[in-house]
């Protein structure tokens, strides 16, 4: 007998799974956001699919935000908590952004870190 669990370093979720709308890509082009923006929030993430364990702080995690399968790289977060549905095999949890990427470093971050052509926002 086994189990499957995932660890993960990238914080990867869509729209309807709790990405901030706070982080709205259009706004940050023509003024970009800096952490202190964000600086003593709490966000929230649901339905993940997969039972996840992310990187403990102080080490971060890549946040990341699944546009329709392609993937815009936003900064780092630390996970501070999480909950795991081992019946629909789901994660929920709890982040604080850490780090939020310049324009430059989210056009380079995934090629740096993924380089899946099929997934990178920027192609």
């Amino acid at each position: 007998m086994g189990s499957i669990v995932e660890l993960n370093d990238t914080l990867q979720i869509t729209s309807e799974q709790g990405f901030p709308i706070e982080l709205d890509f259009e706004k940050h082009r023509k003024e970009p956001f800096k952490v202190e923006d964000f600086e003593g929030q709490v966000f929230e993430f649901h339905d993940k699919s997969g039972v996840r364990i992310y990187q403990l702080p102080p080490v971060r995690n890549f946040l990341v935000h699944n546009i329709n399968g392609k993937w815009l790289y936003w900064g780092l977060v630390h996970i501070l908590q999480t909950t795991c549905d081992y019946q629909n095999k789901t994660t929920s949890g709890k982040f604080k952004i850490i780090y939020i990427y310049s324009l430059e470093e989210m056009q380079k971050a995934h090629e740096l870190t993924d380089r899946d052509k099929k997934t990178d926002f920027f192609k």
